[in-house]
């Protein structure tokens, strides 16, 4: 039996207006976020250059909700400790950008943080295998890392299954977040093969209607009623 949790939404600031970003969290928690989800790149691990600690500490005093933080930066470890200070709730790795994913994950825990791990669309399920044990959240990358406004790869659909099925044997309540390409169809493929976050960047924060943005992905959750 599927221990899937109740859909929770992480708009992903990428899609903000950066000139008005406290604002603009402070609008998508109104408008009924679970999560907020911070992109941050190196321009090294990833092939563009977005925020660092400094902004995310600027930006906690917007919100009360958890700032679900991916870090897309190699090396990972030497960082990880400024994000948490900065005011991070979740700070999620790449298995692929760095050698010791464990000795991350016990940094991160040690911080008093919950801990994810993310794969790319091209890293098997199989490379998480070996944390699901000391991990808080999997995210499941649906486009190729970078860029804000790609196409979701449906292949991807497929690995989601096997993870809920790893999650689901584990017996541990782990986040199975999605994030790539997420819109009100493609949130409804994500949630019928097992995610129950979805990262929605475009899809939050098009038009002025936040709200009416968010109502529709999470009625992606009647897929599994």
């Amino acid at each position: 039996m599927s221990m899937q949790q109740t859909i929770r939404i992480a708009p992903s600031i990428l899609s903000a207006d950066f000139a008005r970003l406290g604002e603009e969290v402070q609008k998508v928690s109104k408008a009924g976020a679970d999560y907020i989800h911070i992109d941050v790149m190196d321009g090294h691990f990833v092939p563009n250059i977005t925020i660092g600690p400094e902004i995310i500490k600027a930006l906690r005093p917007y919100t009360i909700l958890p700032f679900d933080v991916h870090l897309m930066i190699s090396p990972v470890d030497p960082y990880i400790e400024a994000f948490a200070i900065a005011g991070a709730d979740i700070i999620t790795i790449h298995v692929e950008a760095t050698p010791n994913v464990n000795q991350s994950i016990n940094i991160i825990h040690e911080l008093g943080k919950r801990a994810g791990v993310s794969i790319k669309p091209e890293t098997p399920v199989s490379a998480l295998k070996p944390f699901i044990n000391n991990i808080d959240l999997i995210l499941v990358m649906t486009v190729n890392p970078g860029f804000g406004g790609q196409v979701f790869i449906q292949s991807q659909l497929e690995k989601i299954r096997l993870l809920r099925q790893m999650i689901d044997n584990s017996g541990r309540t782990i986040d199975l977040e999605v994030d790539g390409g997420i819109n009100s169809l493609t949130a409804i493929d994500a949630v019928e093969a097992g995610a129950d976050v979805l990262v929605a960047g475009s899809a939050t924060f098009k038009g002025e209607n936040y709200k009416k943005n968010i109502i529709s992905l999470r009625n992606a959750s009647k897929a599994i009623d």
